[in-house]
């Protein structure tokens, strides 16, 4: 093949550009299968469109070596309007058609999002009453998983929405917000973090606390209300979705991650204060063993985005 000077010049841009990190070749992912390992997705719902068949099939092929003990889905699984009742067709064409994987019919914690408030919310807490896979007790709930004699963890799962001002402003679109009360889920997830007795302290919601992408940005109701609190009991990682965007930022000595849509990335643009970022569609994989808690970003071809690691 003969080289253009133009070929030449983009061969050396991009040698460039990866010697100072600005791109990074994805490596198939590798996750020790003996580890207490499980996935958070989030922004799936797209009644299989987009790339949610795509990245639902990479989730059950890795799950044939992962085996995800259990899935944290992280809200918006259901765009745009919600459900409407227990009954309704998109439970089989958005949800359970879709993560038709043997491996994946674990058990499926959710969270509400944005878009769940546009339908029936209780719809959500009592499909758990049908569904063998679908554990949602209530719009914000905890549950502990045992790792080993060493490890165990505590999962706070919140409901974000109703604090979100621009939501509470649009009662016709979003009518399930203005019944819920927030201070009430702050004051119950101050006292279960306070009892609790876990070696790790994961809370998840769908709203990201800092955001560093220039559509969304910071949630200042959340930093306001919710960070001071997880401060408090020095939560170790808080996971949240909304923006079509992997995310890892650390301040205030905690790490607030951000999944990837498991659908459809954001065409967002992104300022680089972050430790990493990238709107590939995906998921992460979260995986415990001898004291260490890690998570990894995965895009939509079971590549390996970014790992990071905590032990203690």
């Amino acid at each position: 093949m003969k080289l253009t000077y133009k070929t030449m010049l983009f061969a050396l841009l991009l040698f460039s550009l990866n010697s100072i990190g600005l791109v990074v070749q994805a490596q198939p992912v590798a996750v020790d299968k003996m580890a207490y390992n499980f996935y958070i997705v989030s922004d799936a719902g797209r009644n299989g469109y987009y790339k949610q068949k795509i990245v639902a099939a990479t989730m059950g092929e890795l799950a044939e070596n992962v085996h995800p003990k259990f899935i944290i889905t992280s809200g918006d699984t259901f765009h745009y309007n919600g459900v409407r009742s227990t009954s309704d067709p998109l439970w089989m064409t958005n949800f359970e058609s879709i993560y038709s994987h043997p491996e994946l019919l674990v058990d499926w914690y959710p969270l509400f999002g944005n878009h769940e408030y546009r339908g029936n919310t209780q719809a959500l807490i009592d499909y758990s009453k049908i569904s063998r896979r679908w554990n949602m007790p209530a719009h914000y709930y905890s549950f502990t998983k045992k790792v080993d004699a060493q490890n165990s963890i505590r999962f706070v799962c919140l409901d974000t929405p109703p604090f979100l001002k621009e939501y509470q402003l649009l009662p016709d679109q979003f009518p399930d917000v203005a019944k819920q009360d927030t201070r009430k889920q702050l004051i119950w997830l101050d006292s279960v973090l306070t009892v609790s007795k876990e070696k790790w302290k994961i809370v998840i919601g769908h709203h990201p606390i800092y955001s560093v992408d220039s559509l969304h940005g910071n949630t200042v109701e959340l930093i306001n209300q919710l960070d001071p609190i997880l401060r408090k009991h020095h939560v170790d990682f808080y996971f949240a979705g909304h923006i079509h965007c992997a995310q890892h930022i650390q301040k205030n000595g905690m790490d607030y991650v951000v999944s990837a849509s498991a659908s459809l990335r954001s065409s967002t643009t992104f300022r680089h204060d972050t430790l990493y970022q990238d709107p590939s569609e995906g998921f992460t994989i979260c995986s415990v063993k001898n004291g260490t808690f890690e998570f990894i970003f995965v895009n939509e071809k079971g590549e390996e985005l970014y790992r990071y690691k905590k032990t203690k």
